[in-house]
């Protein structure tokens, strides 16, 4: 065998290794093709530009319904959020998508922002809130094993402390009596328009909580009382992992208008 046909040779095996490798991920990740391809950019872009740390694996289970809680402070927080799915602490696993609650103004806000909002089947919610057919929509999600995500705070937060928080979040809870995952992102980029923080780089970290169960309310029932109980609970976790101060801390209350960043 000449040197080139050895070379020839070389490059051949390193070509079906790193085929084998991307099939398998498009496999492995729930969407296929498309999502893969998104993934791996969102992996390369985030991975340099904001330098995403985090202090566990991703703790979401392999498969089975759960609910992601986390502050929001950025419109780039969902690719945090998505950043090591592929390292996951339960290994073999999928590639898990996290459907995300997102207001409905920014999910056509561009075609190119719309496509990607659908691949990821992401649900819209009328800016008022008082819609509760995405709710209802995210439970029969959970009731199909998926994974849903929620930033209770109901709108990107551009000051210092959490927000008031949606109480809708604790009825989701019990009523889908899945677990939920709470999450704290740590200096995610800000900005006034949705476009800045894309340009805003600086090195972000995710603290992963404990997964955290209600069973002793799940007979109750889902009042605004045991719903705002419960999302307080969720968030005073939130707030514990990002080093906060919860004191007087508060859901909205029926009728309250809900923050609109």
């Amino acid at each position: 065998m000449t040197e080139n046909q050895k070379a020839g040779l070389i490059l051949l095996v390193l070509f079906g290794l790193w085929l084998a490798v991307l099939v398998r991920g498009i496999r492995r990740i729930e969407g296929g093709l498309f999502l893969y391809v998104l993934y791996f950019i969102e992996r390369l872009y985030s991975g340099v530009a904001y330098r995403v740390r985090f202090n566990v694996r991703s703790p979401f289970p392999p498969e089975g319904a759960a609910i992601v809680v986390a502050n929001h402070r950025s419109p780039l927080d969902p690719m945090f959020l998505h950043h090591n799915m592929h390292i996951s602490q339960h290994p073999g696993g999928r590639f898990r998508i996290i459907r995300f609650l997102m207001v409905d103004t920014y999910y056509d806000i561009h075609p190119l922002v719309s496509m990607v909002c659908r691949a990821m089947r992401v649900i819209p919610v009328a800016r008022s809130g008082k819609d509760m057919g995405p709710i209802k929509q995210a439970l029969r999600a959970l009731k199909d094993g998926e994974l849903i995500g929620i930033f209770p705070e109901a709108g990107i937060n551009l000051g210092e402390k959490l927000l008031p928080a949606d109480p809708g979040v604790g009825w989701l809870a019990l009523a889908a009596r899945c677990p939920v995952y709470p999450v704290y992102i740590h200096d995610a980029p800000v900005g006034y328009t949705m476009v800045a923080p894309f340009f805003t780089f600086r090195q972000v970290h995710l603290t992963f909580g404990e997964p955290m169960t209600f069973e002793e309310y799940h007979e109750q029932k889902k009042t605004y009382d045991v719903t705002s109980e419960v999302t307080l609970q969720i968030m005073h976790e939130v707030g514990r992992l990002g080093g906060e101060d919860m004191s007087g801390y508060r859901c909205l209350y029926p009728g309250e208008e809900r923050h609109t960043s």
